[in-house]
């Protein structure tokens, strides 16, 4: 069967806000009293896009190639991570064309970052920041986000075959 020239792929992440880390989003320290919990750095976007990424070229999840129970990732900056999966993506001959990013968040305001976490992404992706977009939203107070106890990412991407 030949290799398809466009696919698609989506990711998702979710993370608890909690005292006594720093809040990344998108490789940007963001000026908050709170931080996600998790494993890495959690960075909420990033996760997303890697798992857009992994998704898009049938590498499976996040969690397959950088498992929380590895302590090698202990700490991790996701940058780190979002680099791995643009090369695991490269191995398999795929470039981006474009991905669109949602960042779920009552609180704090992503919207004085989202420059700066759009101009990061597409650095550590090796792309043109134009295409890049990153959105940011509320849950107009409902749920989980909405009750600021955490903040969520979405990713959707589409990548070319590099024949």
């Amino acid at each position: 069967m030949a290799k398809p020239e466009y696919k698609i792929g989506s990711g998702y992440d979710v993370h608890a806000l909690v005292p006594g880390r720093k809040l990344i989003i998108g490789g940007v320290d963001i000026d908050f009293h709170l931080g996600l919990s998790g494993h890495s750095d959690a960075d909420v976007l990033a996760h997303a896009v890697c798992d857009a990424i992994l998704g898009a070229t049938g590498l499976g999840d996040i969690g397959d190639h950088f498992p929380d129970s590895d302590p090698q990732y202990k700490g991790i900056s996701s940058m780190i991570l979002l680099g791995k999966c643009r090369d695991l993506m490269e191995e398999q001959r795929y470039d981006i064309v474009n991905m669109d990013c949602i960042v779920f968040a009552q609180v704090p305001k992503i919207s004085p970052y989202k420059r700066k976490i759009k101009e990061n992404m597409a650095r550590v992706l090796k792309l043109g920041s134009h295409l890049v977009n990153v959105k940011a939203t509320t849950t107009e107070k409902l749920g989980f986000i909405g009750k600021e106890q955490g903040i969520a990412s979405q990713c959707t991407i589409l990548v070319k075959s590099i024949f």
